[in-house]
């Protein structure tokens, strides 16, 4: 018992002497109360968090939400590289929604700036990219400050990305790469993490179809699509609607922050993300308008809504191939018949 709390001592004077090292302090938790099942052993154990010590005002990028905010100790860190997952490929287009409304959320904060999108070939090929006018009118960017870098190998994106992460002419870079390729390794991500912090501008790792590896970005984010809710109307949610665009955001990885999950919908009109919980939606942490979407309007005949409509039928245009009889279909049109009994051409 003596030898495990002088271990336990050893280990925790060595962890604050590396926080006091990197810039950070300890932060001690409370550890549950059954940590072991051996009733000699002294169960108030405390678990050392690293947060940071001296941070600037602003120094993180807020997601919006409260809960989220707070457990990532104020945000994503703008002067870092960041990492945002997407296990499968078909969660492509969610981490790609995630992160251009981390850009929309960081254009606010330096208009004017552009922000470089960079990937390889197979990556565009594979996930596409963004369409232009979805990009105004769901993110509020313009064409212009979005721009895109596209490169026929990764060492040749990691290049492109290593000197753009310098330049402060840019309000962030994104790096797009499918899967695990080994020239991403801990040793590429320190120089786009150096880069970025001697910057003072956020990189996003955007990582579609990846496993989780080791990584010099202090913050990981597993992003994946969620289900939208209906939508909001005057008299409540629209059956069978479609919604706002939601995700389901899991902290896979922080220094500064104990895993866990949310579930985020973005909110075009007000440019802002709000956190759903169960079947309500929630904003923390701003005042949210009166109506945040579009609403349909009432009856212009009435207080009350119309009625629900009832079942659909699709009929046949006038002249359409359905709507002509099967006896009639089967024979030639007038000026088809001359044709077809005439002689034909030769040669």
């Amino acid at each position: 018992m003596a030898m495990t709390a002088v271990a336990r001592e050893t280990v925790f004077a060595l962890r604050r002497q590396i926080a006091k090292i990197e810039g950070t302090l300890p932060e001690r938790l409370a550890a549950p109360a059954a940590a072991t099942s051996d009733a000699d052993v002294n169960t108030d154990l405390t678990i050392v968090r690293r947060g940071i010590a001296a941070a600037l005002p602003d120094a993180f990028l807020p997601i919006g939400v409260g809960r989220l905010d707070v457990a990532l100790s104020g945000g994503l860190p703008k002067a870092a590289l960041s990492e945002i997952h997407g296990t499968q490929t078909r969660d492509a287009g969610a981490v790609a929604g995630f992160a251009l409304s981390l850009t929309s959320l960081i254009l606010k904060q330096t208009p004017g700036l552009p922000v470089l999108w960079i990937g390889t070939t197979e990556i565009f090929r594979e996930a596409g990219f963004p369409y232009a006018r979805g990009l105004h009118g769901s993110f509020g960017i313009g064409p212009e400050q979005l721009l895109f870098s596209e490169a026929p190998r990764l060492v040749d994106a990691l290049w492109v990305a290593e000197e753009a992460a310098r330049m402060t002419a840019l309000a962030a870079v994104i790096l797009e790469i499918r899967g695990n390729p080994q020239r991403l390794d801990l040793t590429a991500t320190r120089r786009l993490h150096a880069r970025a912090q001697g910057a003072g501008r956020p990189v996003f790792l955007l990582r579609q179809a990846a496993e989780p590896e080791p990584t010099a970005a202090p913050v990981r984010l597993i992003v994946a699509s969620a289900p939208a809710a209906p939508r909001d109307t005057i008299a409540g949610p629209l059956a069978g609607s479609i919604g706002r665009p939601a995700f389901t955001l899991t902290i896979g990885k922080s220094r500064t922050a104990l895993p866990g999950q949310f579930t985020l919908e973005w909110n075009p009109d007000e440019r802002a993300f709000d956190e759903r919980a169960g079947d309500e939606r929630r904003g923390e942490g701003r005042q949210r308008a009166k109506n945040p979407v579009p609403v349909v309007s009432l009856s212009g005949r009435g207080k009350n809504p119309a009625a629900a409509s009832g079942a659909v039928l699709a009929f046949p245009a006038v002249g359409s191939p359905a709507a002509i009889s099967p006896t009639a279909r089967d024979q030639p049109s007038r000026p088809q018949r001359a044709a077809h009994l005439g002689p034909r051409r030769a040669g």
